[in-house]
């Protein structure tokens, strides 16, 4: 499905972070791209957390026949950063600076839905940090994570998001 991200980032700007993380998972707004392609989607917000869903398939696979890790680093980055907007105010943006993941168990193609849980650990005016984990059905961990993200404030907001159109 093809949309204006643009004017889609714009309408959710207006949002206080959990309004408009609310309201993409109510289908207000077309899903990202990203999750699309890469199979997943935003499930559960509150207050400085985030869940995912992401379903594995062969397509995702590497060359030694499980899911590529940039998959799972993928939706813990997804998860954090969805954690972190939850706190934000209408306006204001944020960007990832860095994320660090430990992949403790192997993900099999079949392995069937896992889940992606990002919590907020520490919010100052500029810096967010977060912990993310992925999960699969049976709770075992899969990987787990952290990452750094800086607010952007209006007006560096809106330079990024022109830079990326």
């Amino acid at each position: 499905m093809s949309h204006d991200h643009a004017a889609v980032a714009k309408e959710l700007a207006q949002m206080n972070g959990l309004e408009a993380m609310r309201a993409l998972i109510a289908g207000k707004f077309p899903p990202p791209s990203i999750a699309t392609t890469l199979g997943f989607q935003l499930a559960e917000v509150d207050d400085g957390r985030a869940v995912f869903l992401g379903d594995p398939s062969d397509r995702i696979m590497n060359p030694l026949g499980v899911v590529h890790g940039g998959w799972a680093l993928t939706l813990i980055d997804s998860c954090c950063g969805c954690a972190a907007h939850t706190t934000l105010a209408p306006g204001l943006g944020y960007t990832t600076v860095e994320t660090k993941v430990n992949f403790v168990r192997a993900i099999a193609p079949n392995i069937g839905r896992v889940r992606a849980e990002g919590v907020v650990i520490a919010r100052g005016r500029t810096i967010i940090t977060t912990e993310g984990k992925l999960t699969d059905s049976r709770g075992r961990l899969l990987a787990h994570g952290t990452s750094t993200l800086i607010v952007l404030r209006p007006e560096r907001a809106e330079k990024v998001g022109n830079a990326q159109q």
